[in-house]
């Protein structure tokens, strides 16, 4: 049974304003990014954020309604011992991720060491975030290489992550990125960069 209009009408008033707020900065994902660098900071515990916030850090944003954070082993258990009870609780009992009590957003933590995708071993993996960070003003971030080449080592081995590829072929669009951007990649994941570097010079009919 399909939903009354006026629930959709109110559903769809939702996401213009969650969108509205994310791209103006003033939403509440991008209050926990804010909030979760900070006490990452005054820990000293390196880390870089991933994911959808740092593709718009490189040029393309899209919304997204959690934060990733790449951590090593021993930061994430540093953070939790830090941080658990004091306006974060984990996802459930052990779990890797963390939710922001006071923003109410998931706060998704990926491991350096660990594989992307299906979690399978493969020639890509994390890496440190004390080894590969990009200093910004109020955030540290994943390299531009980096990114896309952990997007793409999940999009390959995981089949739904599907999610990640089309990410790859939207930064592409989104900042004009060259072909042989190809060449800086780990060879695990050069082919299928240039075949979505390809499709992105396709155009949509007018």
């Amino acid at each position: 049974m399909s939903a009354p209009p006026q629930s959709i009408d109110a559903r769809f008033e939702r996401v213009l304003e969650r969108a509205e707020d994310f791209f103006m900065k003033k939403g509440s994902v991008h209050q926990a990014a804010v909030a979760v660098a900070q006490r990452l900071d005054a820990e000293g515990i390196p880390y870089a954020i991933a994911g959808a916030m740092a593709m718009g850090a490189h040029g393309y944003e899209r919304v997204t309604i959690d934060v990733d954070v790449l951590l090593s082993r021993a930061g994430l258990e540093q953070f939790k011992r830090a941080y658990l009870g004091r306006g974060y609780v984990e996802k459930f009992p052990g779990s890797r991720g963390v939710r922001d009590t006071e923003h109410g957003v998931a706060i998704d933590v990926l491991v350096a060491g660990d594989f992307p995708g299906d979690g399978q071993p493969k020639p890509v993996r994390f890496p440190d975030p004390a080894d590969v960070a990009v200093e910004g003003r109020r955030f540290r971030i994943l390299p531009l290489d980096t990114l896309i080449e952990l997007k793409l080592a999940s999009g390959i081995s995981a089949p739904h992550r599907l999610k990640d590829l089309a990410d790859v072929l939207e930064l592409v669009r989104a900042v004009g990125l060259p072909a042989d951007v190809a060449e800086r990649l780990h060879p695990y994941v050069r082919e299928k960069y240039v075949e979505l570097w390809r499709a992105a010079q396709v155009c949509d009919p007018e």
